[in-house]
C-alpha cells in the first residue's frame, strides 16, 4: 500500500510547490509592449477631449486606468480598449466621471479659450489630442499634461486663474526639455 500512495504524495508536493512559487516575471518587452498599445488605444478614443485626463499604471499584466472624464462612455470604452490588448489579463478602471454641472461646463468653455486662445499659447492648439487638459470639477481646475517651457506653464496657470467663476486652480502641467 505504501508504494501505491507515493506518486500521490508526489503530485500533491509538485503541486505545493507550484502554488508558493513566485509567478513568473513579466519581462520588461512585454512590459513596453503593453504601455505602447494602452497609450495608442487611449489616444484613439473617439469621444475623448480636452477636458479628460487619462491616465494608466501597469503591474504585470495588469493594468489600472486612471484619470477624470466628462462622458461616461469614455470610461466604458478605455476599459473595453485596454482589455482587449494582447497580455492584459486584468483591467482596474479607476476612472472618475465628473458630475455634469452646468456652471462646469461654462467654465470648460472660457477656461478652452483664455488658455488656447492665449497667443503665445495658440501653438499647443495646433494637434489633435490637446496638451494641455482642463479637468473641472465643481469649479475646482486641474491643468494636466505637458508644455514646452515653464513660461508656458505659468501662463496657463495664470490664464486660468483669470476666468471668472473659477475657485482654484491645481496646475499640474510638466515642462518636457526640449
Amino acid at each position: 500500500m505504501r508504494l501505491r500512495n507515493r506518486p500521490l504524495l508526489l503530485v500533491v508536493l509538485v503541486s505545493a510547490l507550484t502554488l508558493w512559487a513566485d509567478p513568473p516575471q513579466v519581462s520588461d518587452r512585454a512590459v513596453q509592449r503593453i504601455q505602447k498599445e494602452v497609450l495608442h488605444e487611449l489616444r484613439m478614443l473617439p469621444y475623448l477631449t480636452v477636458f479628460d485626463n487619462l491616465a494608466y499604471r501597469i503591474d504585470g499584466y495588469k493594468v489600472t486606468l486612471l484619470g477624470q472624464v466628462t462622458n461616461p462612455v469614455v470610461k466604458t470604452d478605455a476599459e473595453k480598449a485596454v482589455k482587449s490588448i494582447e497580455g492584459v489579463e486584468q483591467v482596474d478602471n479607476q476612472i472618475e466621471v465628473l458630475p455634469p454641472f452646468p456652471m462646469d461646463n461654462r467654465l470648460r468653455r472660457a477656461l478652452f479659450r483664455a488658455i488656447y486662445g492665449f497667443p503665445s499659447l495658440q501653438k499647443y492648439d495646433m494637434s489633435v489630442i490637446k496638451p494641455i487638459r482642463i479637468i473641472v470639477k465643481n469649479g475646482h481646475v486641474t491643468l494636466e499634461g505637458v508644455v514646452d517651457n515653464q513660461t508656458d506653464k505659468d501662463t496657463a496657470g495664470i490664464r486660468a486663474n483669470g476666468v471668472s467663476g473659477v475657485f482654484s486652480v491645481t496646475n499640474n502641467l510638466q515642462v518636457v526639455k526640449s
